[in-house]
């Protein structure tokens, strides 16, 4: 079987409407990634469903998230973009990894821990071993790398960790151990009510994100409000680090210009936050409302949206059923 030496799988779930943290960590760093590796987009559906989705949104958000990547600049013809419930040997090959994969692993998992609280005893089974899925994401697809952010690294070390053992338990190399890509300096972006706290779609407070459907009216208001501190924004990264909302702030301005926090810090240090918030929220709009409105015309053409999946979906069969047939024949199952 033929080895890739520059592919990757990342996907997005369909749990709701998508917002700046899901642009800036993972979608914006899609598109300059299709330039240099073989690209696998999923949506991730099967995930999503870990905890309960409406039945009636679910199928409407898959296609959203497909429309945000195209619209983003995610080339269809070019990269595949399929959604993971239409690929069964996704879930064939989590289930042979929930049986390589050691229960102390999946109880480390800090955010399950996170997620479940202390409703732990309450949660799906499939929350518990969403890692083992993940797994079978990236490696049905023999992923060389993985762009991933801060809270997930644990979980492609779980990846690594299970196609590890899978080799040395089989005498194997089928399966590669993938590597990270941590990329751009929005590896987390905040909420803008408390830099603490990650953007959430789950929070009360519509102000505390930006989502990728507000109009510019809803992102200029959005961002004025932003919560600050009274002092005038930092010169140095050192003094930026202690203040988390100038960080998230400047954080967000530097990934959407696509240029380092020092140069932001060069140009906006000891100035105020009123003229650094309009700028910023100038430059929020200039870059995606172009997006929304690509979004909004997608969505009203649902059988293109279709095709693009149907497509992925044929390629992405294409790769991973042959991987799943070596799988099986090197753990001894009948063909």
């Amino acid at each position: 079987m033929e080895k890739p030496t520059k592919r990757i799988l990342s996907g997005v779930q369909p749990s709701g409407d998508l917002h700046l943290g899901n642009y800036l960590g993972a979608i914006k760093n899609f598109v300059s990634l299709q330039k240099e590796y073989e690209c696998f987009f999923c949506v991730v559906d099967l995930h999503a469903i870990t905890v309960w989705q409406d039945p009636k949104v679910l199928a409407n958000k898959t296609r959203e998230v497909t429309a945000a990547f195209i619209a983003s600049g995610i080339d269809p013809k070019k990269n595949n973009i399929f959604v993971q419930s239409q690929i069964p040997q996704h879930a064939q090959l989590a289930w042979l990894f929930n049986c390589i994969a050691r229960m102390g692993w999946l109880n480390r998992m800090t955010q399950f821990k996170d997620k479940a609280g202390k409703n732990s005893e309450n949660v799906s089974v499939g929350l518990f071993s969403y890692p083992t899925l993940m797994a079978a994401d990236i490696l049905i697809y023999l992923a060389t790398h993985v762009p991933v952010g801060e809270d997930q690294k644990q979980h492609l070390e779980l990846t690594r960790d299970i196609a590890q053992k899978f080799n040395n338990d089989f005498e194997t190399d089928l399966f590669p151990i993938p590597e990270p890509l941590i990329l751009g300096d929005a590896k987390r972006v905040m909420s803008l009510r408390d830099g603490s706290k990650k953007m959430s779609k789950s929070d009360p407070s519509d102000y505390s994100r930006i989502m990728l459907t507000d109009s510019a009216e809803n992102i200029i208001q959005k961002i004025k409000k932003a919560k600050t501190d009274p002092y005038p924004l930092p010169d140095n990264i050192n003094d930026l680090k202690l203040r988390p909302e100038a960080l998230n702030l400047i954080t967000i301005f530097s990934a959407l210009e696509s240029i380092s926090i020092d140069k932001v810090l060069q140009n906006y240090g000891a100035k105020e936050f009123s003229s650094f918030k309009k700028d910023l929220a100038d430059l929020a709009v200039s870059k995606l409302e172009p997006i929304t409105s690509e979004m909004n015309k997608l969505m009203n053409d649902t059988p293109f949206i279709d095709d693009v999946l149907q497509s992925g979906k044929n390629n992405a069969i294409a790769v991973a059923e042959p991987v799943l047939r070596k799988t099986k024949e090197i753990i001894g199952f009948l063909s």
